[in-house]
């Protein structure tokens, strides 16, 4: 699978940690993160991340950010993009069988590392549930 993460100044632990764990795994990824803790502009990370999902460059797509908040609203302006905001595994869970989302937005600073690598873990191997979901999802697309 081909991965986008993108992070800002809270997630580059986060992202080397979860980097790491996908590449044992065979992954592919594509980083848009900033390796550095100096102040950035998480707008500037979340775009190409929604970029590469949106044209199916990538498969996923991984956000980080301090609140998850900010990253998780601006991949969330693209097309297409379903971007789900997840402090535990089991929201996680749900984010993909009912919502189909297709990028997870971390909360650096409300969730450790290992939870992090662990939500992203559950992430990738849920899959949409389809059925009474599906017409949801399908409306979530301003048509």
């Amino acid at each position: 699978m081909k991965i986008s993460i993108g992070n800002d100044h809270a997630g580059p632990d986060y992202k080397k940690a979860i980097v790491a764990m996908l590449q044992s795994k065979g992954h592919e990824i594509l980083n848009h993160g900033t390796d550095v803790f100096d102040s950035v502009d998480y707008p500037d990370f979340g775009h190409p991340v929604a970029s590469d999902v949106e044209n199916k460059t990538a498969d996923f797509g991984i956000v980080i950010c301090g609140s998850g908040n900010g990253i998780a609203m601006t991949v969330n302006k693209h097309q297409g993009i379903r971007a789900a905001l997840c402090w535990t595994k089991e929201i996680a869970a749900l984010a993909r069988q009912h919502n189909d989302a297709n990028i997870i937005s971390i909360p650096a600073r409300f969730t450790s590392i290992p939870q992090a690598v662990e939500m992203v873990e559950t992430f990738l191997s849920t899959n949409f549930e389809g059925g009474r979901h599906a017409n949801r999802v399908h409306k979530i697309a301003c048509q």
